[in-house]
């Protein structure tokens, strides 16, 4: 196995990190914004006001997003599994 194919793993590896975190990070970043709005509008300064629209948002996400998020995740499984043989002949 070369450096190249290591490298492309690692690399798969980050980017599908990155696909499955942008859609929790999204909401929780647009929920943030809001809450912060309206804190600032009400000039109601308290800090852990955003911790439950945030956790509510997350956890909708995922239930909306779970099942594509699953099937990346299996899908990338599947296509390193489908390489072991290939890797073991270099």
């Amino acid at each position: 196995m070369s450096d190249h194919v290591v490298v492309n793993i690692a690399v798969q590896s980050i980017l599908l990190a990155t696909k499955l975190a942008a859609p929790m990070l999204g909401i929780s970043l647009a929920i943030g914004l809001v809450v912060g709005l309206l804190q600032s509008a009400t000039q109601i300064q308290e800090q852990t006001l955003t911790f439950v629209p945030k956790l509510a948002g997350v956890a909708l996400t995922i239930v909306i997003a779970g099942h594509w998020m699953l099937s990346q995740i299996m899908g990338f499984t599947h296509s390193l599994y489908a390489t072991i043989p290939h890797l073991l002949q270099q």
